[in-house]
C-alpha cells in the first residue's frame, strides 16, 4: 500500500493528520485490510478496501453492515460485531480520488484467526456462533438488507451457469472433464430442489452470513473462545441451507478444497454432528418445520453448488477464482465432488437419509 494512497484516507478518517504505522493483513482474499496505528494517540484500527470488482456498489454493502451493526445494538442482542467508524463528515464510506472505496472498523485486541478446526468441539462452537448471529435477526426485516452479489446462492442459477460453460471451445479441457460433467448433471435434482425451495412460502429467507467458515471468525488469544464473526460482506437475504452448509464443506471434510488427494477426502463424522448439533442450539426454534425435514440437504446442496462453480470456471478459462497451475480449478471441482459423494454415502449410511 503506497503512501499516496493511504495517506489521502487517513486524512479523511482523522484530521489533523498523524503518524501512523501500517500492517498489512495477510489472510483477505478479497478485500485488502490494513491495522493501522496512530504514532500520536497508539489508537489501533482496522483500514480496508472494499474490492469494487467483486461488489460492484460498495455503498450497498456499508449499508448493509451499518443496517446489522444498529440492530444487534439497539436490540439489546448481546452480539458483538466490530463498530464501524466514521470519517469525518459522519460518513463510513469513503471514496477516494482513485475512485477506491474505504471503511474504518474498530481493532478487537487479543484476538486471532484460524484456518481450520482444531477439534469437533471447536468447530461446534463455529457453528452455534454463526446459528446465533442469525437467530439475533429473528425480528428484523429481510426487505431492508440489500443483496450485495445478486445470484451468489442461487443454485438454480449456477447450475445454468455451468450449462452454459459447456459451449466452451476450450475442447481439450471439455474432454478432460468430461466425467466430471456427467456426474454434475446425473445431480441436477438437487438445482431442482432449490427452485422448490425458493417457490415455498415454508422456506423463509433470513439473514445469511454466506461465508461462514472458520477463517472469518475471531478467537480469543488467551481462552481460545471465539469472540465474533467477521466479514459480513456477503451478508444479505438468503435460505436456511447456505451457512449451515458452507460450514460442513469447510470443517466437516478431512481435506481442504485446494487438495489434489480427491480419492481420499471423506466427511468426519464427529465434525460433522457437532456442526449440526453447534447450530441447532440456537435455530432449532427458529427454523420451520420444513427446513428441519431438509437440513441434511444443507452439506448438499452448498457443496454441489461449489462443485458447479469450479468446473464452470475451469471451462471458462479460469476467469474467477485464482489459480496457480492451469488445472487448479479442475482438481477443485474433482475435489468438491468427491466430497458430495462422501457426504451422499454418510447420510445414507448414518441416516437412512432421502437424498432425493
Amino acid at each position: 500500500m503506497k503512501q499516496a494512497s493511504y495517506k489521502e484516507v487517513l486524512e479523511a478518517y482523522c484530521n489533523p493528520f498523524h503518524e501512523f504505522t501500517v500492517e498489512p493483513v495477510s489472510n483477505g482474499l478479497i478485500n485488502h485490510s490494513y491495522i493501522v496505528t496512530s504514532k500520536t494517540s497508539g489508537d489501533t484500527f482496522l483500514l480496508q478496501q472494499i474490492n469494487h470488482t467483486v461488489f460492484q456498489d460498495p455503498a450497498l454493502v456499508q449499508e448493509n453492515y451499518e443496517l446489522i451493526w444498529h440492530f444487534l445494538q439497539n436490540n439489546n442482542t448481546g452480539f458483538f460485531i466490530p463498530e464501524p467508524k466514521q470519517f469525518i463528515g459522519d460518513n463510513t464510506l469513503y471514496a477516494d480520488s482513485n475512485d477506491n472505496y474505504w471503511r474504518v472498523f474498530e481493532f478487537v485486541y487479543g484476538t486471532k484467526t484460524l484456518s481450520s478446526p482444531e477439534s469437533p468441539e471447536q468447530a461446534k462452537e463455529v457453528a452455534a456462533l454463526f446459528g446465533h448471529f442469525t437467530s439475533c435477526f429473528a425480528s428484523f426485516d429481510i426487505e431492508d438488507l440489500n443483496v450485495t452479489i445478486p445470484g451468489f446462492h442461487n443454485l438454480s442459477a449456477r447450475y445454468q451457469q455451468f450449462e452454459r460453460s459447456l459451449k466452451t471451445t476450450q475442447y481439450d479441457r471439455l474432454q478432460q472433464a468430461a466425467a466430471l460433467i456427467d456426474e454434475l448433471r446425473r445431480r441436477e435434482h438437487y438445482a431442482n430442489l432449490y427452485d422448490v425451495f425458493t417457490e415455498s412460502t415454508v422456506f423463509p429467507q433470513r439473514v445469511m452470513h454466506h461465508d461462514a467458515k472458520i477463517g472469518n471468525v475471531l478467537f480469543d488469544i488467551d481462552s481460545g473462545k471465539t469472540v465474533c464473526p467477521v466479514d459480513f460482506d456477503t451478508t444479505m437475504p438468503g435460505y436456511f441451507f447456505s451457512d449451515l452448509g458452507d460450514m460442513i464443506r469447510s470443517m466437516a471434510a478431512s481435506l481442504n478444497e485446494d487438495s489434489t488427494n480427491s480419492e481420499n477426502i471423506s466427511i468426519r463424522k464427529e465434525y460433522y454432528e457437532a456442526i449440526l448439533s453447534g447450530y441447532l442450539e440456537w435455530m432449532a426454534d427458529e427454523l420451520t418445520d420444513a427446513e428441519k425435514k431438509y437440513i441434511h440437504h444443507a452439506g448438499l446442496l452448498v457443496i454441489y453448488m461449489q462443485s458447479l462453480r469450479f468446473t464452470a470456471d475451469y471451462l471458462s478459462g479460469d476467469v474467477y477464482y485464482r489459480t496457480t497451475y492451469p488445472q487448479q480449478n479442475y482438481d477443485r471441482a474433482r475435489n468438491q465432488l468427491a466430497l458430495l459423494i462422501s457426504l451422499e454415502d454418510f447420510l445414507q449410511q448414518e441416516y437412512n437419509y432421502n437424498l432425493s
